[in-house]
């Protein structure tokens, strides 16, 4: 058990004073025995997984396929043991009680059973832990009761009793005003996302568990959960979809921004699920950390289509023309006529999709064969013959201008720096929009560039790629020669030239012999895809071009796309299917959330107005709470004495500064732009000269977005 929880001792509930009746042992007495079963069962299997962890650490690692699934086990067992360890009882969320059976389900972070086999925890994600958390009055989903605990420490300080049927109160339950819920949704906010696995409503958990098949659309506006819903989703999908559970398939996880990732950090791992890869579009791209912003909007625009990603196909298809002429290739044997058709032939032999950088090797042999089959040279040896080829120079002179080597950065440089190459790859652009395109840096890399970059990469391939794999088969000849040398020693050593010695003169089980996963090679890039399933956050915000990026590593078009039409900076006039099936996705699917979990409604009656002076179809969210502290508005002097005032006031919790570039935080203030703001939350968050955030679609947005981070106070300060 972690050090910040408490073992179990004599309860494991710790309730103040003013929900003392919730005390009463005929409502916890069961949880009490319960949990005790928990504790107990917890010790034993992070006893057993540590032993089995070591045991597969002392192992020999073995190699190739076996060497991996021994690394890929150890894996598991250490993120398993890592969430156990984190949490005791409190693995726990809550219990359902069904009217056909009144002893209780015990829900879970993960699965769990005693010595004897009884389920002790029921995982989240398992269809039977499903009306733990959509059960409603309406559709009680065979539901008596259910309870929901609200953790502290590694103890219940408060706990939430819902009944669906009048024999469901019958003295088991603490009916009162959803104090657990309510108060989660108070909580001082810290700098990560708190566990919200506990308080997990129907209407996102109905999106949590929907199908992967597609593309899944959760709109929704601020304080929605449209982040918890995308977390929750992944996990869920990790461990209950075949198509991407253990060893079948990755998750990615994209979100707008570093500050973003930090703050839902902790959330996957809370959730017992570590497989999730986690990242932001910048990531995606070598060139992503150092890329400044486009600051030419209509820059920015043209490298943004579809149609500019596009270019890149013909960009690379210029240095993929064959000699139009023939010539004559010498070799040891003869001189050999290489005719335009040939060579025609040979820039065909690629496989469609094979990258252009891997693709010129093919094209060598191809070369290769068609020489020989040409000229009958069947008593020449094949490698003989494609090392004689190497050393004629005009030959492979001439291979090296018609394919050559590319690289990424070279290529789009190129675009920026060469007008008439732009004009040749794009001829829909207009002279003066080339002319705009041009800089002096070519390889100044912003934003902008980054999906064309990815695309360049994507199908270029690695430029080293053909003399690694060159390498490699060479290292893999040598070893099965070494291999071949060992076996005739065996065989001569088998006197009686009878029993299992003898099969090792097949050629079949003598290749088997040689693992080539274990040879030297390369490890391929992380990000570089395929994923199964996609997960991208406040995917309002992304162009034409970075969406291409995303459709190049999940083939299998499966995606959950979280965001909000009324916070895109630059304006989402199209409906969420019309702009998916524009760029790509046929199969698209809509989710919508309407009810605000976190924004206080004073907070949400200033901020309402702000986008519907520019978007009056805005989804903007009701809320379920007030903080009963009003808006304040004052003058941008007063910054420093409202946050130590507040500071002083409230020993834990956190406050954003949002527009104050020369604001320094603190351990408990942050200093953000409007932008970097999305999808966190602060208790307190202080606008400054909000009106200069810009106008139009975007100073609206970034107005309301910035407004919405508050989950108890908002204050607005002007220098006027």
């Amino acid at each position: 058990m972690s050090d910040d929880t408490t073992p179990l001792t004599t309860s494991a509930f710790d309730l103040p004073d003013h929900l003392s009746p919730k005390a009463d042992p005929a409502l916890i007495a069961a949880d009490e025995r319960h949990f005790a079963a928990v504790a107990e069962s917890l010790d034993r299997t992070i006893a057993d997984m540590s032993d089995r962890l070591d045991a597969l650490r002392r192992a020999p690692g073995g190699i190739g396929r076996d060497a991996m699934d021994r690394d890929v086990e150890i894996h598991r067992l250490t993120g398993r043991l890592r969430t156990l360890r984190r949490f005791g009882a409190d693995l726990c969320l809550g219990h359902i009680v069904s009217t056909d059976d009144l002893e209780p389900v015990y829900i879970g972070r993960l699965g769990l059973t005693d010595s004897t086999g009884r389920r002790l925890l029921v995982d989240w994600r398992s269809p039977a832990a499903e009306p733990f958390f959509a059960a409603t009055h309406g559709n009680p989903m065979g539901l008596a009761r259910r309870r929901r605990y609200r953790w502290t420490r590694g103890r219940i300080g408060d706990y939430w009793d819902e009944v669906f049927t009048a024999e469901g109160l019958e003295g088991h339950a603490a009916l009162d005003d959803q104090s657990a819920f309510i108060a989660s949704l108070g909580a001082n906010r810290s700098d990560r996302m708190r566990d919200v696995l506990a308080t997990i409503q129907a209407d996102q958990d109905a999106i949590i568990r929907a199908g992967s098949r597609g593309a899944l659309v959760v709109d929704g506006g601020p304080g929605t959960g449209k982040t918890v819903v995308a977390l929750h989703r992944s996990a869920y999908l990790l461990h209950s979809d075949p198509r991407l559970g253990h060893r079948r398939g990755r998750v990615l996880f994209v979100g707008p921004h570093q500050p973003y990732l930090a703050y839902v950090a902790d959330v996957l791992p809370s959730l017992g699920e570590e497989g999730v890869r986690t990242c932001t579009l910048r990531d995606l791209v070598a060139e992503g950390a150092g890329a400044a912003i486009e600051t030419d909007l209509d820059v920015a625009r043209l490298k943004s289509s579809a149609d500019m990603v596009k270019a890149i196909e013909k960009a690379v298809r210029l240095y993929e023309e064959p000699p139009t002429e023939g010539m004559t290739v010498e070799t040891h044997w003869s001189d050999l006529w290489l005719t335009a058709d040939d060579w025609a032939e040979a820039f065909d032999a690629p496989e469609p999709g094979t990258p252009h950088n891997e693709a010129r090797d093919q094209i060598w042999e191809a070369l290769a064969t068609i020489l020989m089959d040409k000229y009958d040279l069947d008593d020449v040896s094949p490698d003989l013959f494609r090392r004689s080829l190497q050393q004629d120079r005009e030959l492979v002179t001439t291979l090296n201008r018609a394919w050559p080597l590319l690289e990424a950065a070279d290529l789009v440089g190129d675009l920026w720096s060469v007008p008439a190459y732009l004009r040749m790859c794009a001829p829909w652009l207009g002279r003066d929009e080339v002319r705009r395109l041009q800089r002096e840096d070519a390889q100044a890399w912003t934003v902008s560039d980054l999906p064309l970059l990815d695309a360049a990469r994507h199908r270029l391939g690695d430029p080293e790629a053909a003399r690694r794999k060159r390498r490699h088969d060479a290292t893999v000849a040598a070893e099965r020669a070494r291999m071949a040398d060992v076996i005739d020693d065996l065989l001569r050593a088998d006197d009686d030239g009878e029993g299992a010695v003898t099969m090792l003169r097949g050629q079949d089980l003598r290749d088997s012999l040689i693992d080539e996963t274990a040879l030297p090679g390369t490890d391929p890039e992380p990000l570089a895809g395929p994923f199964a399933h996609i997960v991208v956050d406040e995917a309002q915000e992304l162009t034409d071009a970075e969406w291409q990026m995303l459709l190049l590593r999940c083939p299998s078009r499966s995606f959950t796309i979280v965001g909000d039409r009324a916070q895109a900076r630059h304006g989402f006039t199209e409906s969420w299917r019309e702009r998916l099936e524009r760029i790509g996705l046929d199969r698209v699917e809509a989710a919508s959330l309407s009810v605000n979990y976190r924004t206080p409604e004073e907070v949400m009656a200033e901020a309402e107005p702000v986008i519907r002076a520019v978007l009056p179809d805005a989804n903007v969210p009701t809320s379920i709470r007030r903080s009963d502290i009003p808006v304040v508005h004052g003058s941008v002097a007063e910054l420093d004495s409202i946050l130590d005032t507040w500071l002083a006031a409230h020993a834990d919790g956190t406050a954003c500064v949002i527009g104050d570039p020369t604001f320094r935080a603190t351990s408990r203030t942050r200093s953000l732009t409007p932008e970097l703001s999305k999808g966190l939350e602060f208790d307190l968050v202080v606008l400054v000269d909000p009106e200069a955030f810009g106008e139009g679609v975007e100073g609206a947005v970034d107005r309301y977005v910035a407004m919405t981070r508050a989950t108890r106070q908002l204050v607005i300060l002007t220098s006027n």
